[in-house]
Protein backbone atom coordinates (compact mmCIF):
# COMPACT_ATOMS: atom_id res chain seq x y z
CA UNK A 1 0.00 0.00 0.00
CA UNK A 2 1.35 3.06 -1.09
CA UNK A 3 1.51 6.61 0.73
CA UNK A 4 -2.02 7.97 -1.73
CA UNK A 5 -3.80 4.63 -0.48
CA UNK A 6 -2.69 5.30 3.06
CA UNK A 7 -3.92 9.12 2.84
CA UNK A 8 -7.02 8.07 1.03
CA UNK A 9 -8.18 5.82 3.90
CA UNK A 10 -6.97 7.96 6.48
CA UNK A 11 -9.79 10.80 4.87
CA UNK A 12 -12.05 8.34 4.67
CA UNK A 13 -12.06 7.02 8.01
CA UNK A 14 -11.91 10.29 10.03
CA UNK A 15 -14.90 11.76 7.56
CA UNK A 16 -16.97 8.42 8.53
CA UNK A 17 -16.46 8.65 12.10
CA UNK A 18 -16.70 12.71 12.15
CA UNK A 19 -20.02 12.15 10.30
CA UNK A 20 -21.15 10.26 13.09
CA UNK A 21 -20.45 12.72 15.28
CA UNK A 22 -22.44 15.42 13.54
CA UNK A 23 -26.30 14.22 12.95
CA UNK A 24 -25.77 13.31 16.47
CA UNK A 25 -24.61 16.83 17.60
CA UNK A 26 -27.35 18.55 15.01
CA UNK A 27 -30.42 16.56 16.49
CA UNK A 28 -29.73 16.07 19.93
CA UNK A 29 -28.63 19.66 21.20
CA UNK A 30 -32.16 20.53 20.44
CA UNK A 31 -33.67 17.93 22.45
CA UNK A 32 -31.55 19.03 25.40
CA UNK A 33 -31.73 22.71 25.48
CA UNK A 34 -36.05 21.85 25.46
CA UNK A 35 -36.02 19.73 28.33
CA UNK A 36 -33.88 22.49 30.09
CA UNK A 37 -36.51 25.26 28.93
CA UNK A 38 -39.42 23.10 30.24
CA UNK A 39 -37.52 22.76 33.88
CA UNK A 40 -36.98 26.44 33.44
CA UNK A 41 -40.69 26.98 33.03
CA UNK A 42 -41.95 24.35 35.11
CA UNK A 43 -39.66 23.68 37.98
CA UNK A 44 -40.39 19.90 37.77
CA UNK A 45 -37.42 18.04 38.89
CA UNK A 46 -37.24 15.27 36.01
CA UNK A 47 -36.57 17.65 33.02
CA UNK A 48 -33.73 18.60 34.96
CA UNK A 49 -32.57 14.60 34.70
CA UNK A 50 -33.58 14.99 31.53
CA UNK A 51 -31.51 17.94 30.90
CA UNK A 52 -28.48 16.41 32.56
CA UNK A 53 -28.17 13.01 31.61
CA UNK A 54 -28.56 13.88 27.42
CA UNK A 55 -26.77 16.81 28.37
CA UNK A 56 -23.37 14.79 29.38
CA UNK A 57 -24.21 12.49 26.18
CA UNK A 58 -24.51 15.74 24.02
CA UNK A 59 -21.17 16.98 25.52
CA UNK A 60 -19.18 14.24 24.48
CA UNK A 61 -20.33 13.43 21.33
CA UNK A 62 -19.71 17.25 20.49
CA UNK A 63 -16.52 16.49 21.59
CA UNK A 64 -15.73 13.36 19.50
CA UNK A 65 -16.67 15.77 16.85
CA UNK A 66 -14.49 18.36 17.05
CA UNK A 67 -11.56 16.12 17.42
CA UNK A 68 -12.18 14.50 14.62
CA UNK A 69 -13.30 17.59 12.47
CA UNK A 70 -9.65 19.26 13.56
CA UNK A 71 -8.19 16.65 11.61
CA UNK A 72 -10.35 16.74 9.20
CA UNK A 73 -9.72 20.28 8.22
CA UNK A 74 -6.09 19.52 8.13
CA UNK A 75 -6.48 16.56 5.76
CA UNK A 76 -7.98 19.27 3.19
CA UNK A 77 -4.86 20.56 2.86
CA UNK A 78 -2.79 17.29 3.12
CA UNK A 79 -4.98 15.00 1.14
CA UNK A 80 -6.29 17.15 -1.02
CA UNK A 81 -3.38 19.97 -1.31
CA UNK A 82 -4.23 20.54 -5.07
CA UNK A 83 -7.44 20.57 -4.80
CA UNK A 84 -7.41 23.28 -2.05
CA UNK A 85 -5.28 25.45 -3.80
CA UNK A 86 -7.60 25.47 -6.61
CA UNK A 87 -10.77 25.95 -4.96
CA UNK A 88 -9.28 28.03 -1.83
CA UNK A 89 -10.22 30.69 -2.64
CA UNK A 90 -14.16 30.47 -2.99
CA UNK A 91 -13.80 26.84 -0.77
CA UNK A 92 -12.21 28.05 2.12
CA UNK A 93 -14.87 31.12 2.52
CA UNK A 94 -17.80 28.81 3.98
CA UNK A 95 -15.17 26.78 6.16
CA UNK A 96 -13.60 29.70 7.69
CA UNK A 97 -16.80 30.74 8.78
CA UNK A 98 -17.59 27.34 10.13
CA UNK A 99 -14.84 27.20 11.93
CA UNK A 100 -15.20 30.55 13.58
CA UNK A 101 -18.62 29.43 14.64
CA UNK A 102 -17.39 25.53 15.93
CA UNK A 103 -14.76 26.91 17.98
CA UNK A 104 -15.30 30.42 19.29
CA UNK A 105 -19.34 30.62 19.54
CA UNK A 106 -20.77 27.11 19.79
CA UNK A 107 -17.13 25.97 22.46
CA UNK A 108 -17.17 29.31 23.74
CA UNK A 109 -21.34 28.91 25.00
CA UNK A 110 -21.17 25.47 25.50
CA UNK A 111 -17.96 26.17 27.97
CA UNK A 112 -20.64 28.45 29.97
CA UNK A 113 -23.61 25.87 30.02
CA UNK A 114 -21.26 23.52 31.50
CA UNK A 115 -19.62 25.64 34.20
CA UNK A 116 -22.49 27.83 34.87
CA UNK A 117 -24.66 25.33 36.77
CA UNK A 118 -25.36 26.77 39.70
CA UNK A 119 -23.33 29.92 38.81
CA UNK A 120 -25.45 31.76 36.07
CA UNK A 121 -29.01 32.96 36.61
CA UNK A 122 -31.41 29.88 35.16
CA UNK A 123 -32.72 32.31 32.75
CA UNK A 124 -28.93 32.91 31.46
CA UNK A 125 -27.83 29.27 31.72
CA UNK A 126 -30.39 28.24 29.09
CA UNK A 127 -29.66 31.29 26.92
CA UNK A 128 -25.71 30.00 26.64
CA UNK A 129 -26.96 26.45 25.66
CA UNK A 130 -29.34 28.11 23.35
CA UNK A 131 -26.90 30.20 21.62
CA UNK A 132 -24.82 27.15 21.45
CA UNK A 133 -27.04 24.92 19.70
CA UNK A 134 -28.37 27.38 16.92
CA UNK A 135 -24.89 28.05 16.38
CA UNK A 136 -24.15 24.20 15.57
CA UNK A 137 -27.01 24.50 13.02
CA UNK A 138 -25.77 27.67 11.29
CA UNK A 139 -22.22 25.96 11.48
CA UNK A 140 -23.99 23.12 9.83
CA UNK A 141 -24.95 25.48 7.23
CA UNK A 142 -21.86 26.56 6.48
CA UNK A 143 -20.65 23.45 5.94
CA UNK A 144 -23.23 22.56 3.61
CA UNK A 145 -22.64 25.51 1.81
CA UNK A 146 -19.12 24.16 1.06
CA UNK A 147 -20.23 20.76 -0.20
CA UNK A 148 -23.28 22.87 -2.15
CA UNK A 149 -20.40 24.70 -4.56
CA UNK A 150 -18.67 21.54 -5.35
CA UNK A 151 -21.72 19.65 -7.01
CA UNK A 152 -23.49 23.12 -7.99
CA UNK A 153 -20.55 26.03 -8.71
CA UNK A 154 -22.12 29.35 -8.60
CA UNK A 155 -20.99 32.64 -7.95
CA UNK A 156 -17.30 32.42 -9.69
CA UNK A 157 -15.55 33.45 -12.38
CA UNK A 158 -12.15 31.76 -13.54
CA UNK A 159 -9.30 33.94 -13.28
CA UNK A 160 -5.90 32.73 -14.72
CA UNK A 161 -7.16 29.02 -14.38
CA UNK A 162 -9.01 29.06 -11.10
CA UNK A 163 -12.19 30.12 -9.85
CA UNK A 164 -12.68 33.36 -8.10
CA UNK A 165 -15.50 34.25 -5.80
CA UNK A 166 -17.49 37.41 -7.63
CA UNK A 167 -20.81 36.59 -6.24
CA UNK A 168 -20.99 35.80 -2.22
CA UNK A 169 -24.63 35.93 -1.87
CA UNK A 170 -25.00 33.42 -5.26
CA UNK A 171 -22.55 31.37 -3.18
CA UNK A 172 -24.46 30.99 0.50
CA UNK A 173 -28.04 30.65 -1.08
CA UNK A 174 -26.66 27.97 -3.92
CA UNK A 175 -30.30 26.36 -4.41
CA UNK A 176 -28.49 23.28 -4.03
CA UNK A 177 -27.41 23.78 -0.27
CA UNK A 178 -30.73 25.45 0.13
CA UNK A 179 -32.14 22.19 -0.57
CA UNK A 180 -29.72 19.71 1.51
CA UNK A 181 -30.17 21.81 4.48
CA UNK A 182 -33.81 21.20 5.85
CA UNK A 183 -32.74 17.63 4.77
CA UNK A 184 -29.51 17.43 7.09
CA UNK A 185 -31.32 18.72 9.52
CA UNK A 186 -34.44 16.38 9.73
CA UNK A 187 -31.95 13.67 9.55
CA UNK A 188 -30.25 14.68 12.53
CA UNK A 189 -33.73 15.16 14.15
CA UNK A 190 -34.26 11.52 13.46
CA UNK A 191 -30.97 10.75 14.93
CA UNK A 192 -31.43 11.98 18.05
CA UNK A 193 -34.99 11.23 18.24
CA UNK A 194 -33.85 7.57 17.64
CA UNK A 195 -31.30 7.60 20.71
CA UNK A 196 -34.02 9.27 22.83
CA UNK A 197 -36.21 6.44 21.88
CA UNK A 198 -33.30 3.51 22.14
CA UNK A 199 -31.84 5.11 25.58
CA UNK A 200 -35.17 5.67 27.65
CA UNK A 201 -37.05 2.16 26.35
CA UNK A 202 -33.96 0.16 27.35
CA UNK A 203 -34.01 2.28 31.05
CA UNK A 204 -37.47 1.42 31.25
CA UNK A 205 -37.22 -2.12 30.12
CA UNK A 206 -34.33 -2.11 33.10
CA UNK A 207 -37.05 -1.18 35.44
CA UNK A 208 -39.61 -3.99 34.51
CA UNK A 209 -36.72 -7.05 34.79
CA UNK A 210 -35.66 -5.39 38.16
CA UNK A 211 -39.04 -5.73 39.59
CA UNK A 212 -39.40 -1.99 40.12
CA UNK A 213 -42.49 -1.41 37.92
CA UNK A 214 -45.01 -4.11 37.40
CA UNK A 215 -48.35 -4.11 35.99
CA UNK A 216 -51.87 -4.10 37.70
CA UNK A 217 -54.61 -6.09 37.19
CA UNK A 218 -55.86 -3.10 34.54
CA UNK A 219 -53.39 -3.48 32.56
CA UNK A 220 -51.69 -0.44 33.41
CA UNK A 221 -47.80 -0.07 34.49
CA UNK A 222 -47.58 0.63 38.23
CA UNK A 223 -44.86 2.73 39.22
CA UNK A 224 -42.37 1.62 42.14
CA UNK A 225 -39.48 3.08 43.74
CA UNK A 226 -36.27 1.01 44.53
CA UNK A 227 -34.77 1.97 48.45
CA UNK A 228 -31.73 -0.23 47.25
CA UNK A 229 -30.66 1.18 43.80
CA UNK A 230 -30.20 4.58 43.49
CA UNK A 231 -32.04 7.16 42.42
CA UNK A 232 -34.85 4.52 40.53
CA UNK A 233 -37.66 6.47 42.11
CA UNK A 234 -41.07 7.57 40.49
CA UNK A 235 -38.96 10.26 39.05
CA UNK A 236 -37.10 8.29 37.07
CA UNK A 237 -39.91 6.56 35.59
CA UNK A 238 -40.86 9.74 34.33
CA UNK A 239 -37.92 10.96 33.19
CA UNK A 240 -37.68 7.76 30.45
CA UNK A 241 -41.31 8.06 30.14
CA UNK A 242 -41.17 12.13 29.17
CA UNK A 243 -38.40 11.09 26.67
CA UNK A 244 -39.56 7.67 25.28
CA UNK A 245 -42.43 9.91 24.40
CA UNK A 246 -40.81 12.99 22.96
CA UNK A 247 -38.13 10.60 21.16
CA UNK A 248 -41.54 9.36 19.26
CA UNK A 249 -42.97 12.39 18.52
CA UNK A 250 -39.94 14.04 16.93
CA UNK A 251 -38.66 10.63 14.81
CA UNK A 252 -42.65 10.97 13.31
CA UNK A 253 -42.00 14.73 12.38
CA UNK A 254 -38.64 14.40 11.40
CA UNK A 255 -39.53 11.26 9.42
CA UNK A 256 -41.96 13.06 7.11
CA UNK A 257 -40.08 15.61 6.71
CA UNK A 258 -37.02 13.77 5.68
CA UNK A 259 -38.92 11.65 3.26
CA UNK A 260 -40.23 15.60 1.57
CA UNK A 261 -36.93 17.21 1.96
CA UNK A 262 -35.63 14.25 0.50
CA UNK A 263 -37.77 14.14 -3.07
CA UNK A 264 -36.90 17.75 -3.50
CA UNK A 265 -33.25 17.56 -3.25
CA UNK A 266 -33.50 14.41 -5.56
CA UNK A 267 -35.67 16.16 -7.89
CA UNK A 268 -33.14 19.01 -7.97
CA UNK A 269 -30.10 16.20 -8.50
CA UNK A 270 -31.84 15.31 -11.66
CA UNK A 271 -31.76 18.55 -13.44
CA UNK A 272 -28.41 20.04 -11.61
CA UNK A 273 -26.10 16.37 -12.04
CA UNK A 274 -28.01 14.01 -13.94
CA UNK A 275 -25.16 11.80 -14.90
CA UNK A 276 -24.64 11.48 -11.05
CA UNK A 277 -28.41 10.33 -10.56
CA UNK A 278 -28.47 7.81 -13.60
CA UNK A 279 -25.07 6.02 -12.69
CA UNK A 280 -26.83 6.05 -8.83
CA UNK A 281 -29.78 4.99 -9.94
CA UNK A 282 -28.54 2.26 -12.63
CA UNK A 283 -30.06 4.13 -15.01
CA UNK A 284 -28.22 3.02 -18.60
CA UNK A 285 -30.76 3.24 -20.56
CA UNK A 286 -33.23 6.50 -21.18
CA UNK A 287 -36.66 5.47 -19.72
CA UNK A 288 -39.51 5.97 -16.90
CA UNK A 289 -38.66 3.10 -15.09
CA UNK A 290 -36.73 2.59 -11.40
CA UNK A 291 -34.73 -0.45 -10.69
CA UNK A 292 -35.29 -1.93 -7.64
CA UNK A 293 -32.88 -4.61 -8.10
CA UNK A 294 -29.27 -4.71 -10.65
CA UNK A 295 -26.56 -6.79 -10.71
CA UNK A 296 -23.25 -5.81 -12.18
CA UNK A 297 -19.81 -5.95 -12.01
CA UNK A 298 -18.28 -3.85 -9.00
CA UNK A 299 -15.21 -3.48 -10.68
CA UNK A 300 -16.19 -2.83 -13.76
CA UNK A 301 -17.28 0.87 -15.05
CA UNK A 302 -20.11 -0.09 -18.18
CA UNK A 303 -22.98 -0.18 -18.88
CA UNK A 304 -22.74 -3.27 -20.37
CA UNK A 305 -21.75 -5.14 -16.99
CA UNK A 306 -25.25 -3.86 -15.41
CA UNK A 307 -28.74 -6.28 -15.44
CA UNK A 308 -31.89 -4.89 -14.27
CA UNK A 309 -33.88 -7.73 -12.31
CA UNK A 310 -36.98 -5.57 -10.67
CA UNK A 311 -37.73 -2.85 -11.96
CA UNK A 312 -41.42 -0.35 -11.27
CA UNK A 313 -42.49 1.40 -14.64
CA UNK A 314 -43.26 4.93 -13.98
CA UNK A 315 -41.29 5.41 -10.88
CA UNK A 316 -38.31 7.06 -12.10
CA UNK A 317 -40.33 9.67 -13.84
CA UNK A 318 -41.91 10.14 -10.46
CA UNK A 319 -38.65 10.59 -8.56
CA UNK A 320 -37.43 12.54 -11.22
CA UNK A 321 -40.47 14.73 -12.39
CA UNK A 322 -43.46 14.03 -10.22
CA UNK A 323 -44.95 12.72 -12.90
CA UNK A 324 -45.11 8.71 -14.54
CA UNK A 325 -43.92 9.72 -18.07
CA UNK A 326 -42.04 12.02 -19.09
CA UNK A 327 -38.10 9.83 -19.42
CA UNK A 328 -35.21 9.95 -17.73
CA UNK A 329 -31.91 10.42 -19.55
CA UNK A 330 -29.64 7.01 -18.72
CA UNK A 331 -25.77 7.05 -18.66
CA UNK A 332 -25.70 5.74 -22.66
CA UNK A 333 -27.64 8.79 -23.98
CA UNK A 334 -25.22 11.31 -21.33
CA UNK A 335 -21.68 10.54 -21.93
CA UNK A 336 -22.11 11.26 -25.50
CA UNK A 337 -23.42 14.89 -24.55
CA UNK A 338 -20.92 15.38 -21.69
CA UNK A 339 -17.88 14.23 -24.11
CA UNK A 340 -18.82 16.84 -26.71
CA UNK A 341 -19.36 19.36 -24.42
CA UNK A 342 -16.19 18.44 -22.51
CA UNK A 343 -14.20 16.43 -24.70
CA UNK A 344 -12.68 13.12 -24.17
CA UNK A 345 -8.58 13.86 -22.54
CA UNK A 346 -7.65 15.08 -19.21
CA UNK A 347 -6.08 18.33 -19.85
CA UNK A 348 -2.59 18.66 -20.39
CA UNK A 349 -1.82 20.42 -16.79
CA UNK A 350 1.05 18.78 -15.66
CA UNK A 351 -0.62 19.36 -12.00
CA UNK A 352 -2.52 16.29 -13.38
CA UNK A 353 0.70 14.57 -13.10
CA UNK A 354 0.60 11.30 -15.37
CA UNK A 355 -2.72 11.23 -15.95
CA UNK A 356 -2.17 14.68 -17.85
CA UNK A 357 -3.86 14.52 -21.65
CA UNK A 358 -4.97 11.03 -21.08
CA UNK A 359 -8.15 9.83 -22.45
CA UNK A 360 -11.09 9.53 -20.15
Amino acid sequence: MDQLDIARWQFGITTVYHFLMVPLTLGLGPLVAWFQLKWYRTGDEHYLRLTKFWGKIYLINFIMGIATGIVQEFQFGMAWSEYSRFVGDVFGAPLAMEALLAFFVESTFLGLWIFGWDRLPKKAHLAVLWVAVLGSIVSAYFIIVANSWMQHPVGIELTDGRPRMNDAWAVFTNTTALIAFPHVIAGSFAVGAALLIGGSWYHLWRRRVDGIDTIGSDGRVVVGSSATIGGRDATDYAVWWTSLRTGILVALIAGLAVVVTGDQQAKLLFQQQPLKMASAEAVCDSGTELSILTLGNPGSNSCDDVRTIIAIPGLLSFLAHGDFDTPVKGVNELVPIYQQQFGTTLPDDPRLGERAGQEI
